[in-house]
C-alpha cells in the first residue's frame, strides 16, 4: 500500500518548565497528573530514539515519553498524531514517577 509508514503509540506525561528551565510534570488542579496517548503521524517530524524523549503535540504541549508501543497501521486513527520529536529528554526522576503511575 502506498504511503504506509511505521506507527507507534506513545504514552506520555505532559510537561512544563520551571523558572530555571528544567522540565517538570504538569499537574492538574488537584495536584495530580494523567498519562495520555499519541501516535506518529504521516507528517511527524524527527525520530523516536528512546523512552524519556520529549515530543511536542499539535497543540504545542511538551510531553515526555513513558512507553512506546507498536500500532497496526489500520488502527492508527484511535490515537491523536503528534507534531514533532525533540532531541531533549526528561530526567530519570520524572521518568520513574511517570512509569510508576503507568504501572498502577
Amino acid at each position: 500500500m502506498k504511503g504506509k509508514y511505521e506507527v507507534n503509540q506513545y504514552i506520555g506525561v505532559p510537561l512544563e518548565t520551571d523558572d530555571s528551565g528544567h522540565y517538570q510534570i504538569k499537574l492538574d488542579e488537584s495536584g495530580d497528573f494523567k498519562l495520555h496517548s499519541w501516535r506518529t503521524g504521516k507528517h511527524t517530524k524527527g525520530k523516536f530514539k528512546k523512552v524519556g524523549q520529549i515530543f511536542i503535540t499539535e497543540n504545542n504541549l511538551m510531553v515526555g515519553i513513558v512507553r512506546a508501543i507498536p500500532v497496526a497501521f489500520k488502527d492508527r486513527h484511535a490515537y491523536t498524531p503528534l507534531q514533532r520529536f525533540t532531541s531533549e529528554y526528561v530526567s530519570d526522576d520524572i521518568l520513574k514517577i511517570a512509569s510508576k503511575k503507568l504501572n498502577e
